[in-house]
C-alpha cells in the first residue's frame, strides 16, 4: 500500500470509493463531499490523502480547515470525510490514512484537528470527546456524542471555546 496526496485526477476514483464504502442512505451525499473537497481551494490548504494498492485508491482521507466565529491566531482542522473500500477494510489503512494526516497536520502547525465519528474507532487516535464539547460545531448534530477534538500541541495554548465554521463543502447541515 501507498500513501499520497490526493489531487482532482483522483475524483472519480475517490466518487467510487465513497459510493462503495457507505450505506445507501448516505453514499451520494460523502461522495460528492469527497470529490468537492478536492477542489476545494482554501487559505490555509484543504487537502486528501488516498491509498493505493496496486495503483487502485482503495483509501480517502480529507482535512479542511475550521475557524472560530470570532476570528484569532488559531488553527484547526476537522477529518471528513474517510473511507476504506469494503475489500480492503480490517487491514489497517484507515488507521495509516489518519496517521500520516496528522503527521502532515502537525508540520503546518495546527492547534486542535476535530472530527464527527465513531468515538471507539477516533479515541484509538487520541480524539475526545471530553475536549470537543467546548467547541459548537457548524451545525446541529445528529449524534452528539460522535464529536470530538485532539489537541496537536503539547504546552501550546489553543481557544477553549466557541463556534467553529468551515469551508463551502461542508456548509450542508445535512452532513452533520
Amino acid at each position: 500500500m501507498h500513501i499520497r496526496l490526493a489531487s482532482p485526477r483522483d475524483r472519480d476514483s475517490v466518487r467510487s470509493l465513497h459510493l462503495s464504502a457507505f450505506a445507501e442512505e448516505e453514499r451520494q451525499e460523502v461522495a460528492t463531499l469527497a470529490v468537492n473537497l478536492l477542489a476545494e481551494k482554501t487559505i490555509p490548504e484543504t487537502f486528501a490523502l488516498v491509498a493505493e494498492a496496486d495503483n487502485i485508491v482503495v483509501g480517502h482521507i480529507a482535512f479542511s480547515p475550521v475557524s472560530r466565529v470570532s476570528t484569532d491566531n488559531y488553527q484547526g482542522y476537522i477529518l471528513a470525510p474517510l473511507a476504506v473500500h469494503p475489500e480492503f477494510q480490517k487491514r489497517r489503512i484507515g488507521a495509516s490514512l489518519i496517521k500520516t494526516g496528522i503527521e502532515h497536520l502537525s508540520r503546518l502547525d495546527v492547534d486542535i484537528v476535530f472530527v464527527y465519528g465513531d468515538p471507539k474507532y477516533y479515541g484509538r487516535f487520541g480524539f475526545d470527546a471530553d475536549i470537543a464539547v467546548e467547541y459548537a460545531p457548524p451545525y446541529q448534530l445528529q449524534y452528539p456524542f460522535g464529536w470530538q477534538a485532539k489537541p496537536m500541541t503539547d504546552g501550546k495554548t489553543f481557544p477553549s471555546s466557541g463556534k467553529l465554521t468551515c469551508v463551502q463543502s461542508l456548509r450542508d447541515p445535512q452532513l452533520w
